[in-house]
């Protein structure tokens, strides 16, 4: 087992995908006119620790990266943006992920997955999981693509049943196609969590894999039905809708001129993290976590882009 360091301290920890984000210095051309990157910190989970900790919460992140020196970076980052790196494993045999993204449009660019034969994160095993951590920790932060492939798959939905919904035990939904055989399967397992789980957060493309229905109002119906205490749906240019069994709101958008969209969705996360652990009402987090996912996609990169608390504040009150 994983000796827990630190788990009397930890607020949030999140599951899966690292990576390592290569970012075209050149926008609005195609990838195979793009002379220059940069180098970013990357993956869902790790950029929600990311955006916590920017925020000032005390953030982990469950992982694994290869023996190279893109994994070297990927702990070293996490340790300058103030993370813990205790629970970022090495797959031996693997290779850390590296993601090409086209900046063309900035607003939705595509990406381009470097994961084969299976990325590290994909490898987790109980053996990897600080347990005692599991049990304790205020909040717990899983992914959909955490069950793409085992042996994380069973590792994931081994985590969930001994957590048991305590605390915050939140499901971001990130779905994505490629990552998948087809639709079907992704419901199934993605859709399979939710019985776990009290907090939801995904847009209306993801909540329609997930649950059925790409409605955000029926989409809230049906997660609340299934015991989940707070969904979170993110509606686009008509901003965002936040629902408990004791009523709903939506929040609009906050106008930006978008740079790069990636990464907007992981800073609303940390945002999310954020505003749960402090306890904030659903409209309030909704507000602050739109506004810091509006800051990320008016920058480049992601990890290196997410807000302080008083830019954060700063764009709330215009």
């Amino acid at each position: 087992m994983t000796a827990v360091a630190g788990a009397g301290t930890t607020e949030a920890l999140t599951i899966g995908r690292v990576g390592v984000d290569l970012y075209p210095e050149q926008s609005g051309v195609p990838l195979a006119e793009v002379r220059t990157f940069a180098k970013s910190l990357g993956g869902t989970a790790t950029n929600v620790a990311v955006a916590a900790a920017r925020l000032g919460r005390r953030t982990a992140v469950l992982t694994k990266v290869g023996p190279d020196g893109f994994g070297s970076y990927v702990r070293a980052a996490l340790t300058e943006f103030g993370v813990a790196a205790d629970f970022v494993g090495t797959a031996s045999d693997l290779l850390t992920p590296v993601v090409f993204c086209e900046l063309n449009p900035p607003a939705d660019p595509p990406l381009l997955f470097y994961r084969a034969p299976i990325a590290p994160d994909l490898t987790l095993t109980a053996d990897d999981v600080p347990w005692d951590l599991i049990d304790t920790v205020p909040l717990l932060w899983v992914t959909g693509t955490g069950v793409s492939a085992e042996p994380a798959r069973g590792t994931q939905r081994a985590i969930l049943e001994q957590r048991a919904r305590r605390g915050h035990t939140v499901l971001d939904l990130d779905y994505r196609p490629m990552f998948w055989p087809d639709e079907a399967t992704a419901r199934t397992e993605i859709g399979g969590l939710i019985d776990h789980v009290n907090v939801v957060v995904g847009n209306r493309t993801e909540v329609g894999v997930a649950v059925g229905t790409a409605d955000p109002d029926e989409a809230a119906n049906r997660l609340l039905a299934r015991g989940v205490r707070l969904a979170v749906i993110k509606r686009g240019a008509e901003g965002v809708l936040v629902a408990t069994a004791d009523g709903r709101w939506t929040v609009p958008p906050c106008p930006v001129t978008v740079v790069c969209g990636l990464g907007a969705g992981d800073a609303f996360g940390g945002a999310l993290v954020h505003g749960l652990l402090a306890g904030w009402d659903p409209h309030r987090i909704a507000a602050y976590a739109n506004a810091a996912g509006a800051l990320v996609a008016s920058r480049l990169a992601c990890a290196d882009a997410m807000p302080t608390a008083a830019q954060i504040e700063e764009l709330l009150c215009r």
